[in-house]
């Protein structure tokens, strides 16, 4: 029997928050009107705020603050701890999961959280075909033997779940009265599209569709009161208008997108906070391009060993990537290995004849990919490979499968839904992966991603996916460029921003957030 517990029977989040309210009591004494707001743009409208039925990106920070599942993240690692679960058992075959709830819980409406409340709002994602509800496709039973014990039968093991629950689109818990008057004939998708309520830190107050959104504090939250009262989310889509109004004060942070090229030359009054992060650059091969030569893709590698220019594109704030998963996932025994030997690979490239490669990336990306690509071409002008740049329209990746036109080397930021390395490998390495952009295969190494996803040792299961990546980067069909960390340029003095490595980047927890004494 595998059991975890935590001391007084308090989540590790409520555990913070006491911490953050023994902060705040300790400042009272200085005036706090100015401290009462925090002021955090989005680059973009929130699509729909409904926690089952939406892959929200930048709104996750207001989602996961009114919202709450059974466990998350610790902040700034992948360790796994309790929030509305206190504690849970898993039994020995794997099959059986066993929440003990927190007590005292309440949704933002006053309906009590317990059990059964947890069932209906898991029942509403699993059978509703939403666009989360693959995050319970296993989930076979759920049962309440108590309004503080909920037992969760599973279809078969599953080694990753708590990671998947622990996810930042993990299962929430949506009050099971808004759900009842509210449903209409689509299970209150329509309502939740715009409406929440969950038994987060905070509510949502203020819905302004292409605007401003706002949040406020739930003064009966079971767990510690939050700093700020009131969290004012402002649409900014233009950096450059964000840049200039944080400089202006009028707001408190740049939470992503900050140009990497100024981050060395910050004006006074503004810092960095850089946290890990599962941002891993990486290129995807396409089949049929010249790097099917092993001599001209050991070639290129030569050339584009990250190594050579991570600190172009990202100053301090990225390192050469040691495998095909995330560092925050997995430090690999044995890391990936670029040659070194550029004159080799001139020689190899003349051998070869004319080298024409194209690289791609998604319109979409924003994480500095243009310039990675940027980068990488000149490198591989210095082999003598005559390189261009296709910037793919937005969605266009989806369908380079068997494209011929498609470009020879994809750049793109992966970034799974969460850090159990099943979630890299499944969705972007194994045959029919849904960002396996090229459909690439190679069976022996998906038979080890299927070995290992059945294994609880970590390090036993480590050894498996690692043996797996390498197998892939050795056929030639991923490459694994960056490991990029999070970066958030705020007003000086903000503190405890909680980021969270499986977050997209410059997902602030609103919960722990506070100005530093």
């Amino acid at each position: 029997m595998q059991t975890n517990t935590f001391d007084q029977q308090r989540s590790m989040r409520g555990g913070r928050r006491l911490l953050g309210l023994a902060v705040t009591l300790l400042l009272s004494a200085a005036p706090a009107l100015a401290q009462e707001t925090l002021r955090i743009p989005y680059f973009s409208d929130i699509g729909s705020f409904d926690p089952d039925n939406a892959f929200e990106v930048g709104a996750l920070s207001a989602i996961n603050n009114v919202y709450e599942g059974l466990v998350e993240y610790k902040p700034g690692t992948t360790e796994i701890v309790g929030l509305l679960a206190k504690s849970w058992d898993i039994s020995p075959d794997g099959l059986t999961y066993t929440f003990h709830l927190v007590t005292g819980a309440t949704f933002h409406d006053g309906t009590p959280f317990n059990a059964e409340a947890v069932i209906t709002a898991f029942t509403r994602r699993r059978d509703n075909e939403l666009v989360l509800s693959y995050f319970l496709a296993n989930v076979k039973d759920m049962q309440a033997p108590d309004a503080e014990t909920l037992v969760l039968t599973l279809g078969q093991p599953q080694p990753s779940l708590l990671d998947a629950f622990s996810s930042p689109w993990g299962p929430k818990v949506v009050s099971p009265t808004a759900l009842a008057e509210h449903a209409g004939d689509d299970v209150a998708k329509t309502w939740l599209n715009e409406n929440a309520v969950g038994t987060g830190p905070f509510k949502l107050t203020e819905f302004k569709r292409g605007e401003e959104y706002t949040l406020t504090r739930n003064d009966d939250y079971w767990g510690a009161e939050p700093y700020f009262s009131e969290i004012q989310i402002p649409v900014i889509a233009d950096v450059g208008q964000q840049i200039l109004q944080l400089q202006a004060a009028e707001i408190d942070a740049v939470p992503n997108n900050y140009p990497w090229a100024q981050l060395g030359g910050l004006p006074a009054g503004v810092e960095v906070t850089a946290m890990p992060s599962m941002a891993l650059v990486e290129a995807f091969v396409k089949p049929g391009s010249p790097l099917d030569d092993a001599e001209v893709r050991q070639a290129v590698l030569t050339a584009i060993n990250p190594a050579l220019w991570v600190k172009d594109a990202f100053g301090a704030y990225a390192t050469p990537a040691r495998s095909l998963y995330q560092l925050t996932m997995l430090d690999p025994k044995a890391p990936v290995a670029f040659p070194t030997d550029m004159e080799a690979a001139k020689a190899a490239i003349a051998a070869a004849g004319p080298i024409r490669l194209v690289l791609g990336y998604s319109s979409e990306e924003t994480t500095n990919v243009g310039r990675v690509a940027d980068l990488m071409v000149a490198q591989l002008a210095l082999i003598g490979i005559q390189a261009t740049i296709n910037v793919l329209p937005s969605g266009a990746a989806y369908a380079m499968k068997g494209d011929a036109g498609a470009p020879d080397l994809y750049i793109s930021r992966s970034s799974p839904d969460a850090a159990h390395p099943e979630n890299q490998a499944t969705v972007f390495y194994t045959a029919g992966a849904p960002l396996n952009f090229f459909g690439v295969e190679l069976p022996e190494a998906d038979a080890l991603v299927k070995q290992a996803g059945t294994k609880t040792d970590v390090p036993e299961r480590n050894a498996l996916y690692e043996r797996a990546g390498q197998l892939y980067f050795d056929a030639g069909f991923f490459i694994p460029l960056v490991d990029v960390q999070d970066v958030v340029v705020s007003a000086e003095g903000l503190a405890d921003l909680g980021l969270r490595p499986v977050f997209p980047p410059g997902n602030i927890d609103f919960a722990t957030v506070r100005w530093a004494d």
